[in-house]
């Protein structure tokens, strides 16, 4: 899964940021007395800006920042995945399931009317409880609203326009690289302060709108919304505290990140888009394949019992 990827670079990314970079020697392509830093009091040589703690903790920073940002949008694309497939499993498969479920009841009620024993009479009751089972309050509304409001299919329903579910579980690549290309660009993370941050959160909230829609031409178009807008500050380096509790907060992000991926990678759907990663569309061709088998074999055992009624 590519949260996974996404999680081993983000762990990876501060530590490999401060060990690997490698400083110019002193005085290459320089003249004699120009590429040395000027002595202190006691002879030795002053750090240089590249070395001071604070350079080196903003490297840091920098690599943890970036990570971070991949792995988050390895999560989002995986999530919209997720949602998607649910949305199209329970469009495409909820009758087969609906007509299984009320299969069973039926012959679990035919076994029971032709034996009278007590048992299957209790199995006839729980089978057609199944069926119509009573819904809780927070099921009511599943699938309509959230706290949002209604979904847009939802209102499309209850105005009589034409209803209008994703196509696809997976957006096109060209949708999956420029919604990468923007989050990268207009990521929260890289603002300096509240209001560039509140700026960067309704953008990138636009994004993952056009994105979990799989809406190519509004993605260019938030593409060029961003281009044409004002260039973001770029970072500079700030107190070690402040670098130091920078990084702890990113670690922290990177841990809630984390437990969300895992959470995903382990629900029902998470497990069954792992059965295909590269062809999930066809994941749900192959289920409704063999629930259409398992609906014809229930159909014959029903058949069979009516026949065999006294």
């Amino acid at each position: 899964m590519a949260g996974a990827e996404g999680a081993d670079a983000a762990s990876g990314a501060p530590s490999d940021a401060t060990s690997g970079s490698r400083t110019p020697e002193q005085g290459e392509g320089q003249p004699d007395g120009q590429g040395e830093a000027p002595a202190d009091e006691g002879g030795s040589p002053a750090p240089r800006g590249e070395d001071r703690p604070e350079a080196r903790l903003e490297r840091a920073v920098r690599a943890a920042e970036q990570a971070l940002i991949e792995f988050e949008i390895a999560v989002e694309t995986f999530r919209v995945e997720v949602e998607n497939f649910s949305r199209l499993h329970h469009q495409k498969l909820g009758p087969m399931y609906s007509r299984l479920d009320e299969l069973e009841a039926q012959i679990a009620e035919a076994r029971a009317a032709r034996t009278g024993d007590p048992e299957d009479i209790f199995k006839a009751h729980e089978a057609r409880a199944r069926v119509m089972p009573m819904p809780g309050v927070e099921e009511l509304f599943h699938g309509w609203m959230d706290s949002d409001g209604l979904f847009p299919e939802a209102v499309a329903m209850l105005t009589d326009q034409p209803v209008r579910p994703p196509q696809r579980v997976r957006p096109s690549e060209e949708a999956r690289k420029l919604f990468r290309e923007l989050v990268r660009k207009a990521h929260p993370d890289l603002a300096q302060d509240d209001g560039e941050r509140k700026r960067r959160d309704e953008f990138i909230s636009r994004v993952n709108t056009a994105y979990a829609r799989g809406d190519e031409a509004l993605l260019r178009e938030l593409a060029a919304e961003w281009a044409a807008g004002p260039a973001p500050e770029e970072w500079k380096p700030s107190r070690s505290e402040e670098l130091y509790a920078r990084l702890e907060w990113l670690s922290q992000r990177k841990e809630m990140l984390t437990l969300v991926a895992r959470e995903l990678e382990e629900g029902a759907i998470g497990a069954m888009l792992k059965l295909a990663p590269e062809d999930p569309d066809r994941l749900l061709e192959e289920i409704a394949e063999q629930l259409l088998t398992q609906v014809g074999e229930r159909e014959y055992e029903l058949a069979t019992l009516i026949s065999q009624a006294p």
